[in-house]
């Protein structure tokens, strides 16, 4: 006898990169699976968030080499950007990659259902459908659920982003204009990437961070060189900054406001025709029944072990509502891994410090593994080998040489414990420092993988050898 229409295997809450990888692990694995998204399939990532912000950085970033074209031999004239077809391609690849995810969900026999769910219990979920039914729902029954139910962006505390002229990375993400001048406010990978676009489309950015370094999160080695990089393009880095929120005037006249520095430095007017607030986002846990659960949320993010469950049986939780990383890949990691511990395939539990971070501004930073500060805050004995792209004949060759590939290993038993990367196509190149963390690799072996010649790839070699001061080529 078939299964009643409402009656899943699993039912997936959020339909973004996490939610649809794992609702098509899932239908692999056999399971009757329901995806149940308020919006379009894809989420965040998909429609505002990694697809068309790199979109947007691949044309800044070809607009950068058109305007050095005259350094490989080549007359290109006079080049600039069209911000409205830059946008028309956007909205083109979005929906090409929207129709590759319908068809997969065909493929996969997953049913979608289009409206707002929300949990009455830990495995019901009861969905306002949004399929011009006006007013229709339906109660879905499940042996397991999983919450993928997103992020959304953070403002700082006294600033109310209108969409306009103060604006959060989901506003600034759809819009068709450039700004004469812009304020960033938060320099992790969302602020220095629109900070990077935006200057390359020659927008006058100023970019606004608390703490002492540009992306904070990553090696500070990394940050400095951003820095450097971004000064040298015209970008103006405010660092150590306590922007007064209480000062801030937002008109059609622009934008301005009183930043203090945090180190006891002079008081400074920042004004610019835009702000961007970039300063984080926050999970979206409330409205979708968790107080029908016991599913625990501890400081805004629901509380997982490894295994993505909850403290809520047959529920599980993936991607940004969870903490952790932040990242589309994150998510869909995570999501296969809560489908294979539903299906009883015992995964390897989710272990962050192997997932590889990348962020896409100009240059590129990409990173795996622990940072040298996280290394002598733990009292881990440690070798740093590192690779400038200077030294690269393949980056001289690409007329992108800024930064270097470090890495950093193990004392005692040579075993590489952090890959940190900032320069051309790194974002490319980082997998394979995954690949040795996952491998629990020694630098040697990184040292002698053979790698092909000219290549980028060679600088993971060529660090790897400088742990042990055997470096070839620098």
């Amino acid at each position: 006898m078939d299964a009643p229409s409402d009656t899943f295997d699993l039912v997936v809450l959020g339909g973004g990169t996490g939610g649809y990888t794992a609702a098509f692990r899932a239908s692999q694995l056999g399971l009757r699976t329901a995806l149940v998204e308020a919006g379009a399939i894809g989420g965040t990532c998909l429609h505002r968030g990694c697809i068309p912000t790199k979109v947007m950085l691949e044309s800044a970033d070809l607009l950068a080499r058109m305007r050095d074209a005259a350094t490989f031999g080549l007359r290109a004239g006079d080049v600039g950007a069209d911000m409205i077809a830059i946008a028309a391609r956007r909205s083109e690849i979005v929906k090409r990659l929207t129709g590759g995810l319908l068809s997969l969900v065909r493929k996969n026999h997953v049913e979608l259902i289009h409206g707002i769910g929300r949990l009455e219990g830990p495995t019901s979920v009861r969905v306002s459908l949004d399929d011009g039914h006006e007013g229709g729902e339906r109660l879905l029954k499940a042996v397991n659920v999983i919450l993928a139910t997103g992020s959304r962006p953070r403002s700082l505390p006294g600033i109310e982003p209108d969409g306009r002229v103060v604006m959060t990375s989901d506003d600034i993400v759809a819009s068709d204009r450039v700004p004469s001048s812009l304020i960033v406010v938060g320099a992790g990978a969302v602020g220095v990437e629109f900070a990077s676009f935006y200057r390359d489309l020659g927008t006058e950015v100023t970019l606004v961070e608390y703490l002492p370094s540009l992306v904070p999160l990553e090696d500070a080695e990394v940050g400095r060189t951003l820095e450097r990089s971004f000064r040298r393009r015209g970008i103006t880095v405010v660092t150590n900054a306590r922007l007064d929120t209480a000062s801030l005037v937002a008109n059609e006249a622009g934008v301005t406001v009183m930043v203090d520095s945090a180190s006891g430095g002079e008081r400074r007017e920042l004004h610019a025709e835009r702000m961007l607030v970039a300063t984080g986002r926050a999970a979206n846990t409330s409205g979708i029944g968790l107080e029908s659960t016991d599913v625990e949320v501890v400081a805004g993010v629901v509380k997982v072990d490894p295994l993505m469950r909850t403290h809520e049986e047959h529920v599980f939780a993936i991607g940004d509502m969870v903490g952790g990383l932040l990242l589309a890949h994150a998510a869909a990691h995570e999501g296969i891994v809560a489908v294979e511990t539903i299906a009883g395939l015992a995964p390897q539990p989710v272990d962050y410090n192997v997932m590889p971070r990348a962020t896409y501004c100009r240059p590129q930073i990409a990173s795996v593994g622990r940072t040298e500060e996280e290394l002598k805050r733990d009292g881990v004995p440690y070798v740093s080998g590192r690779f400038p792209w200077l030294a690269s004949a393949k980056a001289v060759i690409g007329g992108d040489h800024e930064g270097f590939a470090k890495i950093l290993s193990s004392t005692a038993t040579d075993q590489v414990l952090g890959v940190h990367l900032i320069g051309p196509h790194v974002t490319d190149l980082v997998s394979e420092g995954a690949l040795a963390l996952i491998l629990a690799a020694d630098a040697s072996v990184l040292a002698h993988t053979v790698h092909p010649h000219p290549s980028l790839s060679e600088a993971l070699a060529e660090a790897a050898m400088a742990v042990s001061g055997q470096s070839i080529n620098a």
